[in-house]
């Protein structure tokens, strides 16, 4: 999955948050969120303003929670795990260890895999 079949794939399904996403469209998706982010701090600072910031960071917040959600069900575990966010720098690292783990192959409860064409 490239670039921008992954940042498709993620506004498209930006309310589904069932089903599996593959590393790529999970990890090309976090790269826009945060590349969109710097841009929107930069123009805060620019303008003096914190309102382009806070407003990507809202528009942006239902497709990386339904992709990361699909991305754990890949792992075969519960999007609730996103809570361990809330824990500061274990939780971070927990998610990231999660994240980075290859799916798993054949189906397991929250759907079939991914397209194998989807994997790195």
């Amino acid at each position: 999955m490239d670039f921008k079949t992954a940042i498709i794939s993620a506004f498209n399904n930006f309310l589904n948050f069932e089903g599996r996403a593959s590393r790529p469209e999970y990890w090309w998706f976090a790269l826009f969120y945060l590349s969109v982010y710097i841009v929107a701090i930069i123009i805060d600072s620019v303008l003096g303003m914190g309102i382009v910031a806070l407003l990507v960071s809202l528009g942006l917040l239902c497709p990386s929670l339904s992709v990361a959600t699909r991305r754990l069900h890949d792992i075969n575990k519960s999007g609730w795990w996103q809570l361990l966010y809330l824990i500061p720098l274990v939780g971070l690292a927990v998610m990231i260890y999660f994240l980075v783990q290859k799916g798993e192959e054949g189906a397991n409860r929250f759907g079939p895999p991914p397209r194998a064409s989807e994997e790195i």
